[in-house]
């Protein structure tokens, strides 16, 4: 009964999506933080090499 269970944890409609590993969700979280600071804080950061 344990093992029924442990394979019915995801809702029907999405047993087929193959969801991926989540290292690369943090990976792609880290970077797009980077990319919109960036972006936002691009003025400041080239005023410091200047």
């Amino acid at each position: 009964m344990t093992n029924n269970n442990n394979e019915e944890l995801r809702p029907t409609k999405m047993r087929g999506v193959a969801f991926p590993k989540a290292k690369y969700g943090v990976i792609l979280a880290v970077i797009v933080i980077i990319v919109v600071n960036l972006i936002y804080y691009k003025e400041t950061i080239f005023s410091f090499f200047k």
